[in-house]
């Protein structure tokens, strides 16, 4: 099937933005804030917890990162004005990281202290392997000064997590841990798909042993299934660990974890930057072009399940 997937990226440009938005409908909230609102309550009702993403990784001057800092501020408002379960999560490059470290650092120090105003969490999210040390440098900097209202990502696909959560691991931080979607070098990434499931177990249990809290973001039955394993031990806390899920995928998965007693928090984006965000996810990773559209299609065709 990489083929046709490879197909369906190469065609995407072609799409009208119409369809890719029919299409993008269910994994973004829509373009502003009282739609991401609207997805948490659904989701709060349900039993999940929410993570509200601003989507703008097209930044170009330091007056859009600011302005991307600021609409956090209205967030973390908006959240607590109703009273809704849901953090927030930043991309450092939609708060000015390629235009200067120092301008990014300012813009994430606003949006941290918001939260920490309102008892919110900011998770900073990992993005391609340019980012990751400056990423890494940044969250250390910020528990440094005392901010313990901010967490991280790791990628199980990447070479160095394994070193990276030995050298995190006495600030016990908090750790989403995601397989990776960016598309690497063999040198520095894992490229095989159970290369990449192997090194998540084994990240997962670095992280348990070192007491760290963890968000297992995963839709993978075999990740599921072994972070379950480790969790379920009489020592573990309930509140030491979630499952987390991208909005509009795998819903019924999501929803047996929630009845089995396990906490799940939904990653929500919302934004005007729709378009390059779902563009560029599709183009980074031709296996979710795939798999979108076949979910698509067998939502369209009754009797056609999608790729899952």
């Amino acid at each position: 099937m990489a083929i046709l997937d490879r197909a369906i990226v190469r065609v995407l440009p072609a799409v009208p933005r119409t369809v890719v938005r029919r299409i993008s409908d269910r994994y973004i909230a829509g373009t502003e804030l009282q739609d991401a609102c609207r997805v948490v309550k659904r989701l709060n009702e349900a039993g999940k917890m929410a993570t509200i993403d601003v989507l703008g990784e097209e930044i170009t001057r330091p007056d859009e990162a600011r302005a991307i800092a600021c609409e956090y501020e209205d967030v973390f408002r908006t959240i607590e004005r109703q009273r809704l379960d849901s953090n927030v999560s930043v991309k450092l490059t939609g708060l000015g990281l390629k235009l200067g470290y120092e301008i990014c650092r300012e813009n994430l120090e606003i949006v941290v202290r918001r939260a920490a105003a309102s008892g919110n969490f900011v998770r900073i999210d990992m993005e391609d392997s340019s980012c990751t040390d400056d990423t890494l440098r940044l969250y250390r900097e910020l528990r440094e000064a005392g901010h313990d209202n901010v967490g991280i990502v790791l990628q199980a696909y990447l070479r160095r997590t394994l070193d990276d959560i030995v050298a995190l691991a006495p600030l016990r931080p908090n750790v989403r841990l995601c397989k990776g979607i960016y598309v690497e070098p063999e040198e520095i990434a894992y490229q095989g798909f159970e290369e990449v499931r192997e090194n998540y177990v084994r990240a997962l249990r670095g992280l348990v042993a070192a007491g760290c809290y963890v968000g297992m973001a995963t839709h993978d039955d075999a990740l599921i299934a072994a972070g379950r394993q480790l969790v379920s031990g009489p020592r573990r806390d309930r509140n030491s660990y979630e499952f987390q899920m991208l909005l509009g995928v795998r819903e019924q998965l999501g929803n047996g974890l929630v009845r089995a007693g396990h906490r799940l928090r939904i990653y929500v984006p919302y934004g005007r930057h729709w378009y390059a965000y779902s563009m560029r996810r599709l183009q980074e990773n031709p296996k979710i072009a795939g798999y979108i559209a076949g979910d698509t299609l067998g939502r369209l065709i009754p009797g056609r399940n999608g790729r899952s």
